[in-house]
């Protein structure tokens, strides 16, 4: 008996959806990335207006002020959907998890130097509601915006920033008692050294315009504060005490450099897209940018004594280039 066995290919008889290959041109493969971003906006049949914004529909362009030919001009260029997105912050999550076992297991939380041990205590513990903050800033840009390019990934950075969160308190523990939780959000409530800081997210937290609330925390606020906080003060506490802190907030630091080309990426989509575009972002910029400076400059001071003036100006300057190269006018 004798088999023969012959290769066959099958020609498909389109290569992806209709809708994904309106967008991408013509009937050719298309990413998974594409097919789980472009065309999933809901645009028509919506049965009632929201009771509490009935001058608005469910989705509406209209919720910003910010004007844009086509919503789905928006890239993330780490191609993140549900699944990469996922497969990538479970690799995240166990690099992170291994520093943190490391660090319990041999109690380095115990030898910390004490001095420094109160310092990043009284820095990084209040930050806790800072990232409480954002997530509920980027949830409301998900919600509310327009185009699942730029909602999708505002929902995964609500959910990092809760982990970052998450992380904060874990530190505070390693680092001390569970009261320390308690101290850091009284400090928040009522320390004058974080009430500008307090006034700036709460203020970003009743702000209606989505796109402008994305420019306030992703742009601005982020874009001063994991500098100042996850590099400089960082860098300051290890030079003091060692790499433990710096070790414990790597998640930080490798999400920031990620994170940072999907916003500079959005920044500048939204600012090619028209001079009045250019304009309006360039005005939220500056306005948000005043704001944030004067909100971190006493949190700066409590995390580098008489060095935060300089740390907090190299960040501004560093800050201001990144604007230039994206069209944003400061």
């Amino acid at each position: 008996m004798q088999i023969d066995l012959r290769t066959v290919t099958i020609k498909p008889l389109r290569q992806t959806f209709d809708h994904v290959a309106a967008k991408i041109g013509g009937d050719k493969p298309a990413t998974r990335y594409q097919e789980g971003t472009i065309g999933l906006q809901a645009e028509n049949n919506f049965h009632y207006r929201p009771l509490w914004a009935p001058e608005y529909e469910i989705f509406d362009k209209r919720r910003t002020d910010l004007k844009m030919k086509d919503w789905y001009a928006f890239k993330d260029p780490r191609q993140f959907y549900y699944g990469s997105y996922t497969i990538n912050r479970a690799r995240m999550q166990e690099a992170a998890a291994a520093e943190f076992e490391f660090a319990e297991e041999r109690d380095l939380g115990r030898s910390y130097p004490a001095a420094a041990k109160r310092r990043a205590i009284d820095v990084l513990l209040p930050l806790r509601h800072v990232a409480w903050g954002s997530n509920m800033n980027n949830s409301f840009c998900a919600a509310y915006g327009y185009g699942t390019a730029i909602t999708q990934p505002c929902l995964y950075q609500a959910m990092d920033q809760l982990g970052i969160a998450q992380y904060l308190t874990r530190i505070g523990l390693l680092l001390d008692q569970p009261e320390v939780l308690d101290t850091a959000k009284q400090a928040w409530m009522e320390s004058a050294d974080w009430q500008p800081l307090r006034h700036a997210v709460e203020d970003m937290l009743v702000t209606q315009d989505w796109f402008e609330l994305f420019m306030a925390q992703n742009f601005v606020l982020d874009g001063l504060l994991f500098p100042l906080i996850y590099q400089r003060v960082a860098d300051s506490l290890a030079a003091e005490a060692g790499l433990v802190l710096s070790m414990l907030t790597r998640f930080q630091v490798d999400w920031y450099a990620e994170t940072s080309k999907w916003v500079d990426a959005s920044v500048k989509t939204a600012v090619a897209e028209s001079s009045d575009n250019q304009a309006l972002v360039s005005d939220w910029t500056r306005q948000w940018l005043e704001r944030s400076r004067a909100a971190l400059a006493p949190v700066a001071k409590l995390g580098l004594g008489a060095g935060s003036e300089a740390a907090l100006s190299e960040v501004l300057t560093q800050f201001k280039a990144r604007a230039a190269r994206l069209g944003v006018t400061i």
